[in-house]
């Protein structure tokens, strides 16, 4: 069975993807990661990132797939001794020269997209290093990614879904040109995402396509200056949610979603629906058909339009801003759980009413999303709740003290 190797930010986006089906975490340190921007973790909390997967029976991999200077590798050879006592199963590595010390000390060398594994002939030297998997390049067809892995005598492992990048499996260099804010050292910026202005020289028309694509047409939108503004540096995001047959038979031994610095209830819904997908196949390949809810849901939380990026032809689609259904908005915190009558007491601070969709996290719970359905004030059922009071709503799902709430409002034109 393919292992689904999902991503954890923090503590609630760890146990979210947990509760929905994730068979392995991967996670990062302060320093050693390519997201700076994620909350991350520290060497001390990494036997409790440990302990809790092991309650759910998943393996936990901690990425330090930064580009290393000196001081950031002997820093890590340094810390080897307290990783590995942590009771973690691997590193995920972009530097091969660290495989040799992950091994000594007990843990699975797996090698990060930013090596840029392509070929066979790479895996066979990886072999011999002591690697026992590495993530293949994202610019690989999916007819690459069989023949490569069906030569390979490692693991192989492939992104299935989340955000790409605009540079050869990430390595990108226009966040430290621009702001000196290197995205090989996980501290990127992302002006790729930004909306660019374009601009036109007179009397310049050596203009000459090479290109194949019959049709480049970028999002251009006009603006009241008279410029245009395009955002053809961004790709859309990956989402192969489709294509889940095609990708169990390919033979890697693991699907890996992008998206640590993203939201605990973005990792629990894809996690669930790929999880989903994965067992239906598994169980029943001949019967197996993709469910249109998939994709609803998938475009419910943040994305920027999808596409299956290299796997069956070459992406030149380019992406706009968030294409999620919903923005989510803060409205309360949890004051209590009543096992018995399985219902949270929260105060809010915006309105509810019945039929509302609101999203419940917090370092225990992870992220539950639940609607409305019964909801009472002092005993006394309500269809709706004012701001600045405490309801009590029924939800079958232990939530927990000072749990964070929020409330899902559909997008308009200005959000």
């Amino acid at each position: 069975m393919v292992e689904l190797l999902t991503p954890a930010g923090n503590f609630i986006s760890l146990r979210a993807v947990l509760e929905n089906g994730a068979d392995a975490v991967y996670f990062g340190l302060e320093d050693y990661n390519m997201r700076a921007n994620a909350k991350n973790f520290s060497l001390d909390e990494l036997s409790e990132v440990a302990s809790i997967a092991k309650e759910y029976g998943a393996k936990t991999y901690l990425g330090t797939n930064v580009i290393l200077n000196e001081k950031l590798a002997c820093e890590l050879e340094a810390n080897m001794e307290t990783i590995s006592s942590s009771e973690i199963d691997g590193l995920i590595l972009s530097d091969i020269g660290m495989i040799e010390n992950t091994v000594s000390h007990g843990l699975e060398a797996h090698i990060s997209v930013q090596e840029n594994v392509t070929n066979s002939y790479t895996l066979k030297t990886l072999k011999k290093l002591g690697a026992k998997r590495a993530i293949l390049s994202r610019e690989l067809s999916l007819a690459e990614v069989i023949d490569i892995t069906r030569k390979s005598p490692i693991e192989t492992e492939i992104f299935v879904h989340g955000a790409i990048c605009m540079a050869i499996s990430g390595r990108c260099f226009l966040s430290y040109g621009l702001y000196g804010r290197s995205a090989n050292c996980g501290d990127c910026l992302q002006p790729c995402r930004k909306n660019w202005t374009l601009t036109y020289e007179e009397g310049d028309d050596n203009v000459i396509n090479f290109s194949d694509v019959e049709d480049e047409r970028f999002i251009i939108t006009g603006s009241d200056d008279g410029s245009y503004r395009t955002n053809f540096f961004s790709p859309k995001d990956m989402c192969m949610i489709e294509h889940i047959p095609e990708l169990m038979e390919s033979g890697v031994a693991s699907f890996k979603i992008e998206g640590r610095a993203r939201s605990a209830d973005y990792g629990a819904m894809v996690t669930g629906i790929y999880r989903e997908a994965i067992d239906s196949y598994a169980e029943n390949p001949d019967g197996y058909e993709v469910k249109p809810q998939w994709m609803d849901e998938l475009t419910s939380v943040f994305n920027r339009g999808f596409d299956t990026n290299f796997y069956f032809n070459t992406p030149f689609e380019k992406s706009e801003d968030n294409q999620s259904k919903y923005i989510k908005r803060d409205i309360g915190q949890v004051v209590n759980y009543y096992n018995k009558v399985q219902a949270a007491e929260i105060r809010i601070w915006d309105d509810l009413k019945i039929g509302d969709k609101i999203i419940i996290q917090g370092k225990t719970t992870g992220s539950v999303t639940h609607t409305i359905e019964s909801m009472q004030i002092e005993g006394q059922s309500v269809d709706e709740a004012e701001k600045g009071l405490n309801v009590a709503i029924a939800i079958p799902i232990k939530v927990r003290e000072n749990d964070f709430v929020y409330k899902l409002v559909e997008r308009n034109d200005n959000d």
